[in-house]
């Protein structure tokens, strides 16, 4: 066997620049490089590997969280077909990637992380950033990644290489069981050299298949649909990243069957289209609120009904109602006591095609579903109209954005009150047009986020909506975006505060305690003292990104053409109403106190109980 010396760092980089994936006959490279921040832990290792790898670019981010919500954006982009690796040196730099772990792995989408780790040897534990245990020497801050990953391995030895990089590429390649996977190398083991077998080095090719489900199960599926009167379709980010979207366009103008899409699956079909409800769920449209109320038959296709989806268990109340999920991962297909077919979405819904040619909706249900979709148009564009006041309407600054971008555009958002709202508002137009991380909700996600997908498809323009919460969380990839020229369009809505925790607050009988942005008041010792002077203009031009303040949707819109034509990152900061809201349509449960001496507090007690009565459990 011939084999060649490198060091396990050069070993793991020149193995990684080889992988390759391959559906539907398309082949390409699934690292598109990686994102890191170098330390003790890793610069004399993986760094110096990258060093002599210049055919895998390496990106240097200002975070370590940050870094893996731009590798998770560019791969949800790129429909899970391809990814970037994350470095980090031990300790801080290595726990900081903990919280975008996690959004990957809940969001299933693939994203490599290696954390550099203490010495194997020992010899000079403890480390710098090392954490200690009184109660074993095999244990590091790494180890907080293995309930956030899909797989985690540490290598401590250089032969463990050999058999740990084909599980490393397995997961991530898998559509059913992708999500964030950790390799944690110590810092001594990524330097040593070892003899390496050369074929380890060769292209390697993994296939990404379109698997079927059981044949039995189908044709009942067929026959339940069949049998059914008030059918609704579940559209997931599964419909999406298998690119269903062609077929399943094809099945519902054949059948009539209604789509109610969740915050993942927004785009699976086009606005207009007649059968489309739009946003479902908590953040739902009236429309489809209503139909999955009286659904029969609930045809699920790639969604993990999360409880913004099915109205925290409350959302399909049809005592009868059956569920068939489409879903290439057994663990969501067998969900609320489903009939499962599990198998590519876009491989079932073409089998579901030939099968139902001679199946329509009743044409007074067809009618119904026609008509809300309408009348919900008809809503948003009303929201949409411009007033011209000051502070703006959150609808009509989503409006302004939606209707100056083009259908190829980006629109990214994560947290707050925005992806409520633009959840029930935007209009898709594309199935990438709509980017939004929910399955975490992650403050801090959107900038990142934005650099990631930017980076992904760079021949759109990204919108990226955010928050003066979220904005404080997390601004400083802008920096990377100006260093790699990834121009982004940031709108920037200050509401002086967290208004979407603020308003639940409210609701909830608390009066949005602790959610606005004030000093503290000395007499009271509250936070109910007068607004902070924070200058986020400021605060982006300083990073580099050219900045406009605008007091109104009119001067938005000239903003927009001017931003347009901006070769860099560029800012428009807008105040907005914290009060005036898009209205919600569905209850979602967030437990309230059942004791207190407050009477909002008591009401929303109240008004809670009866609310859970309507939830129930899908057998």
């Amino acid at each position: 066997m011939k084999t060649i010396r490198l060091t396990v760092a050069q070993a793991t980089i020149a193995y990684l620049k080889n992988q390759y994936v391959r559906r539907d006959g398309l082949e390409h490279k699934f690292f598109a490089g990686c994102f890191g921040i170098l330390g003790h832990g890793n610069v004399a290792g993986i760094g110096q590997a990258l060093h002599e790898e210049l055919d895998f670019p390496f990106y240097v981010a200002r975070n370590e969280q940050a870094m893996v919500h731009a590798a998770v954006a560019y791969a949800k982009v790129k429909n899970r077909l391809e990814s970037f690796v994350c470095t980090t040196s031990i300790g801080p730099g290595a726990t900081n990637m903990v919280t975008g772990a996690a959004l990957a792995t809940i969001n299933r989408i693939p994203v490599l992380l290696i954390p550099g780790d203490i010495f194997a040897t020992r010899q000079v534990a403890p480390v710098l950033q090392q954490l200690e245990s009184s109660t074993s020497q095999d244990i590091s801050v790494n180890d907080c990644f293995k309930p956030v990953s899909k797989y985690w391995d540490r290598i401590n030895r250089p032969e463990q290489l050999i058999t740990s990089l084909p599980e490393v590429m397995r997961v991530l390649t898998s559509p059913a069981e992708t999500g964030a996977v950790t390799l944690s190398i110590p810092q001594d083991v990524q330097a040593e050299a070892f003899d390496f077998p050369v074929e380890m080095f060769q292209k390697k090719v993994w296939p990404i298949g379109r698997t079927l489900p059981d044949r039995n199960l189908f044709q009942k599926a067929v026959t339940i649909i069949k049998e059914s009167e008030r059918p609704l379709i579940v559209a997931g980010g599964g419909t999406i990243y298998s690119g269903a979207t062609k077929i399943l366009k094809k099945i519902v103008e054949r059948t009539g069957i209604p789509v109610g899409e969740t915050y993942a699956g927004k785009g699976s079909l086009p606005y207009d289209l007649s059968q489309n409800l739009g946003a479902i769920g908590v953040t739902g449209t009236p429309g489809a609120i209503e139909i999955a109320k009286e659904a029969d038959v609930v045809i699920g296709i790639g969604t993990r009904y999360s409880d913004f989806t099915t109205v925290s268990k409350s959302g399909f109340q049809n005592p009868n109602v059956r569920f068939i999920n489409i879903n290439v991962a057994e663990f969501d297909c067998f969900k609320h006591g489903a009939l499962p077919l599990v198998g590519d979405a876009k491989a079932v819904l073409e089998e579901l095609y030939e099968h139902l040619t001679d199946f329509e909706v009743k044409a007074t249900y067809g009618k119904k579903v026609t008509e809300l979709n309408q009348s919900w148009d008809s809503f948003v564009g009303e929201v949409y109209r411009e007033r011209n006041e000051s502070p703006a309407f959150q609808g009509e600054v989503i409006g302004a954005v939606n209707e100056f971008s083009d259908d190829s555009d980006i629109v990214l958002c994560a947290a707050g009150s925005l992806p409520g709202d633009l959840h029930k508002l935007w209009r898709t137009r594309s199935s990438k047009g709509f980017h939004l991380e929910y399955g975490y909700s992650c403050m801090g996600y959107e900038i990142a986020g934005g650099l990631g997908a930017k980076m992904a498809c760079p021949e759109s323009e990204v919108y990226v909506m955010v928050g003066d919460g979220s904005y404080l969380m997390m601004s400083q990839e802008i920096v990377t975006s100006i260093q790699e020229k990834k121009k982004l369009t940031i709108v920037l809505l200050n509401n002086d505060g967290y208004s979407s925790i603020g308003s639940l607050s409210d609701s909830l009988g608390s009066d949005g305690f602790g959610t606005y942005y004030r000093y503290r008041n000395e007499e009271t010792q509250q936070l109910d003292g007068g607004l902070l002077p924070v200058d986020y203009a400021a605060n982006a031009a300083s990073m580099g990104a050219h900045v406009i303040k605008v007091k109104d949707v009119s001067e938005l819109n000239l903003a927009l053409k001017e931003a347009k034509k901006i070769e860099r990152t560029t800012l428009i900061y807008i105040e907005v109403d914290r009060k005036k809201a898009v209205p919600g349509f569905a209850w979602w449960d967030v437990a309230v106190a059942e004791v207190s001496n407050k009477e909002g507090v008591k009401a929303s007690y109240k008004s809670y109980r009866e609310n859970k009565k309507q939830q129930k459990y899908y057998l």
